[in-house]
């Protein structure tokens, strides 16, 4: 029992070595690595070659390809090229298989000493997400040297030597098995490397190790297509084009395992690089010789899955794409999309207010109280997006710009529900009367909504560009708004000693109404706390307290 916990707990940490690459890489390169693959796919070869120093850098063709995937989902390159990215990345992830698999050993000390200084040290800067990246290898390292000394007692008692030898007699067993513990590593680099280390003990026969790297091949297709299951259809096609050039591979190579341990033994005599050179054999092989039916596979593909058409008026791209939740930055950006989407029916339900006030349109106001549902849909999806983001992965900036979507949002959504609000009191108190604003209040209300839609469409700038200057404008509007809700409300008053008709019938509506659109000029303006503040702009305690008060209510 004790060797078999050393040898779980050895691959446990393999698998976690490989996953600290895996996000420290793309956390500190996840925007540039996202520049190299969409700038390369003018041509089949050329994304080819980026997907292999992608995979190199990031351990994981199962992220280049989710990171491909989700570029495709967005419109950015097409399905042909994303498949030749992933060609590409199959070379990649063999390649650090071979070089993972030399006498490293030496390293692994120096790596973890290093980057648990770094990360210590410096733990929100690129040198403390480093020195993650060199932890993770560390452990990599040492995770390989751990299960070499674990599965010697281990696999050498009876029972498991005889179950070993069982599986020799059945190429699809090994594929099976191979393929179910990619799936549950989440790795088929550390599949092939553990394989590739259990060979080398003579744990498992060499043709059963290499039944075994197929399997883990095509698991890692199997894990790209369950990871995207709920994805778009455009996502998809990408995940599922890859699978089936593994499939292929797999199909055409398995009987030819004979004939590499005949061939390749006599010039390789260790059977850890026997195993890894296989691993890249296979991969070179499917993708030179695949990469030229990109096109023809991107075809079928659409054909057994395509993309559903819509009709104009509810065609809209979806930004919360959960492939990209292993990128945090392109997750962060797909987040402020879909943020400034939910604006967007923000600020269509306050222009169709102003109609509703005018025109006493309940049909228009029955269409804006729906749209609130969807600001409300929009505000959920939005939230929990983001709550599948690991802040502990995500740098100071990319961590503030999570607070500010998360600010954003809720102000958004509060602002559709003061609409609403006021459309439903517009309805009960002034339409089902028979009772209108008079001409004084009506220019009043008119000139306010109209600095609220101005004001919205400033926040919504500043909020995308992040730009200070436009940010303190916004600020200073909140003065000026009050300063005009009080006037008017003075005005109205006056209006109310004069005894004009219209104004003493409408007066509670009036004041309220006022008050409301003071409330949602509030929360537009509340976009600009988090700019001024992370530029150190704030310069009135009062307006920080103010800040801080409201993100405490939140």
């Amino acid at each position: 029992m004790k060797h078999l916990l050393n040898l779980l707990a050895a691959v446990a940490l393999l698998v976690w070595g490989t996953h600290l690459v895996r996000t420290g890489v793309l956390h500190v390169f996840g925007a540039n690595l996202r520049k190299i693959l969409v700038q390369s796919m003018r041509s089949r070869f050329t994304a080819a070659l980026s997907g292999v120093g992608v995979t190199a850098l990031v351990q994981s063709s199962t992220a280049t390809s989710l990171m491909t995937s989700s570029f495709v989902g967005q419109g950015l390159v097409t399905l042909p090229a994303a498949l030749a990215v992933m060609r590409g990345a199959d070379v990649g992830t063999a390649l650090m298989a071979v070089l993972f698999s030399t006498d490293l050993s030496w390293l692994s000390p120096l790596f973890i000493f290093v980057g648990v200084v770094l990360f210590i040290s410096r733990p929100d800067s690129p040198a403390g997400r480093i020195g993650r990246v060199l932890i993770g290898l560390g452990l990599m390292l040492l995770a390989l040297q751990l299960v070499v000394q674990a599965t010697g007692p281990l696999f050498s008692s009876p029972p498991v030597l005889a179950l070993l030898a069982s599986l020799g007699s059945d190429i699809l067993l090994e594929i099976t098995i191979g393929a179910a513990l990619a799936l549950a590593a989440y790795s088929s680099l550390a599949v092939v490397l553990l394989v590739a280390a259990m060979a080398s003990s003579s744990v498992v026969p060499l043709d059963v190790a290499l039944g075994l790297v197929l399997g883990a091949n095509l698991g890692s297709g199997l894990l790209a297509v369950l990871t995207t299951a709920k994805s778009s259809v455009a996502v998809r096609q990408v995940t599922i084009g890859n699978l089936f050039f593994k499939l292929l591979g797999v199909a055409l190579l398995a009987p030819f395992t004979g004939l590499w341990l005949r061939e390749a033994r006599p010039y390789v005599s260790d059977a850890t690089q026997l195993v890894v050179l296989f691993h890249l054999a296979f991969n070179l092989i499917i993708s030179i010789g695949f990469i030229g039916l990109t096109n023809f596979v991107a075809k079928l593909v659409t054909r057994l899955l395509p993309v559903p058409v819509e009709s104009a008026a509810t065609r809209r791209q979806q930004h919360l794409d959960p492939s990209a939740l292993s990128t945090p930055s392109l997750a962060i950006s797909n987040a402020a999309r879909e943020a400034l989407h939910q604006a967007d029916i923000v600020e269509t339900m306050l222009i169709g207010m102003l109609g509703v006030i005018r025109h006493n349109d309940l049909r228009l106001a029955a269409e804006l109280r729906k749209l609130d549902d969807t600001v409300d849909q929009l505000y959920s999806s939005i939230k929990y997006y983001l709550t599948k983001i690991s802040r502990e992965a995500l740098g100071e900036e990319e961590s503030r710009r999570w607070t500010d979507i998360i600010s954003f949002t809720i102000n958004m959504e509060q602002i559709g529900d003061i609409i609403e609000r006021v459309i439903i009191d517009i309805e009960d108190k002034k339409i089902k009367r028979q009772r209108n604003f008079s001409d004084a209040g009506m220019a009043e209300i008119v000139e306010l909504h109209e600095r609220l839609v101005a004001n919205l469409r400033l926040g919504m700038s500043v909020f995308l560009n992040g730009n200070v200057r436009d940010a303190q404008k916004l600020l200073e509007e909140k003065a000026r708004f009050r300063d005009l809700e009080r006037a008017y409300a003075t005005t109205h008053l006056g209006r109310l000693s004069d005894q004009t008709a219209s104004s003493i019938e409408t007066s509670s509506l009036h004041i309220d109404l006022i008050s409301d659109l003071k409330r949602i000029n509030s929360h537009i303006c509340s976009i600009a706390y988090p700019i001024l503040d992370s530029a150190g702009a704030l310069s009135h305690t009062r307006m920080r307290e103010s800040r801080i008060a409201t993100l405490n209510r939140e």
